[in-house]
């Protein structure tokens, strides 16, 4: 196993690569439940969704660590699954087993992109100033998503964001970021696991000694709340997907959405986390590229047969790589967590979100440093650079930032006559991006 996944090259070592994995998972659990609670408002199961979610969740990302050895894990994605629910079924009224079917069908042409390489010649196209930019970008997401979990940032409708008023919930949260991040500073092994932990355990009294948790936790006053052992897995969605129905027309708009959002998230993904860990090749691009793509188009082709969204490399794996993971076995501990919470997926609600906020927040601090490698010193490489990393946060989409930033690059380069800095598949990719937009 040592010498499978390279730890001596990648100098790294069971117990680190272990430990990454947890934290990992820790990080990306919640998606075991707010992805059901998300596709069950088209009329399907809740508890179907969530073992579609487990499987998806473990089968990918132990595919991403045996076959491409990267520390990355796959679930279905945030975002994606908001589209496949509010836009695709409820908005544009197709069933949902259509909807599943036009999942699989963008699985099948990201694998076919992947396996000829045009996505890694998209990644290769991308200038690498949008690369810190989007690594960076990322970051601030992250953060910003760790924030607003723990509702330390809340909406304001004078300000559109603004600070919460101080209470139990948000004094727990402060206290569990300042213990985390010292751990992390003194460089103590797990510091993430342990932050998490204690972190729930100091949210316990909460809605029982002091406090009330019911305007964040549906009514419910106490945060960390037991909801059980076990529960049944259900395999009612199993290639429950219309094929032929969604290959109509019509629906082809929304394969080319699926298509376009989780490429983008995906690409992105990769390259921040490689940037922000050093995760790179010789050449300079990202460390198995090809491989880590394959295991995410994948990913995305057996997300409609199981009975969920697309599934896209999650930017939490960035926890994991921080705490020291370098290699596949991250990614498949964490993988092989997901499958017990098939039967005991209430355990998960011990762990409420102002635990695992802390180190949302950590980490996007982690993700900052590609920021110094943009040249902020020549306007036309920092401004599409700096306009793609701030729309990221602003816009709550992965995406959107990256749109932005590329059309920006494309036309400023141009007008200025600087058409070399611009590679022809770059400018494929922005009139697909406008073609996006449009959608």
């Amino acid at each position: 196993m040592k010498e499978f996944f390279q730890f001596d090259k990648y100098k790294t070592d069971y117990k680190t690569e272990v430990l990454a994995g947890i934290t990992t998972f820790l990080a990306t659990m919640y998606i075991i439940i707010v992805n059901p609670s998300i596709i069950s408002k088209t009329g399907m199961p809740f508890s179907g969704v969530l073992t579609a979610t487990v499987l998806v969740s473990a089968f990918s990302s132990i595919a991403m660590g045996l076959y491409a050895n990267n520390p990355v894990v796959i679930a279905p994605g945030m975002g994606l699954n908001a589209f496949f629910t509010f836009s695709v079924v409820l908005g544009m009224g197709v069933k949902w087993e259509t909807a599943l079917g036009t999942v699989f069908w963008a699985g099948v042409i990201f694998i076919i992109l992947s396996v000829f390489n045009v996505r890694t010649m998209i990644v290769k196209a991308i200038p690498k100033q949008l690369r810190y930019a989007i690594s960076a970008g990322i970051g601030l997401f992250i953060t910003f998503i760790g924030f607003a979990n723990a509702k330390f940032i809340v909406d304001n409708p004078a300000t559109l964001v603004g600070i919460n008023k101080i209470d139990p919930i948000i004094a727990t949260f402060i206290v569990g970021l300042l213990i985390t991040s010292i751990l992390v500073i003194k460089k103590v092994r797990g510091a993430m696991i342990v932050g998490i932990t204690i972190t729930t355990l100091l949210a316990l009294p909460i809605g029982r000694l002091y406090g009330d948790a019911s305007a964040i936790n549906y009514g419910v006053p106490t945060l960390v709340t037991w909801k059980g052992i076990m529960s049944y897995p259900d395999f009612s969605l199993l290639f429950r997907l219309d094929l032929l129905g969604s290959l109509q027309f019509a629906l082809f708009p929304v394969v080319f959405a699926f298509l376009f959002t989780d490429m983008f998230d995906s690409l992105s993904t990769f390259i921040g986390v490689a940037e922000a860990a050093d995760l790179i090749d010789e050449t300079g691009e990202p460390r198995s590229l090809k491989q880590s793509l394959i295991v995410d188009s994948f990913a995305t082709m057996i997300s409609g047969p199981f009975g969920t969204s697309s599934g896209t490399a999650y930017i939490e794996s960035a926890t994991g790589v921080e705490e020291g993971g370098r290699t596949g076995l991250t990614a498949i501990v964490a993988g092989l967590m997901f499958l017990p919470f098939m039967f005991f997926s209430p355990l998960l609600s011990i762990v409420p979100s102002i635990a695992t906020s802390p180190t949302l927040v950590i980490v996007g601090a982690f993700m900052m440093k590609p920021v110094l490698k943009i040249n902020w010193g020549k306007f036309d490489d920092s401004f599409p650079a700096f306009f793609g990393m701030i729309l990221i946060p602003l816009t709550y989409s992965i995406t959107q930032g990256i749109i932005w930033g590329f059309i920006s690059w494309t036309v400023i380069k141009l007008v200025l006559g600087k058409k070399e800095e611009v590679h022809w598949m770059l400018i494929i990719i922005d009139i697909l991006a406008v073609l996006a937009l449009v959608i």
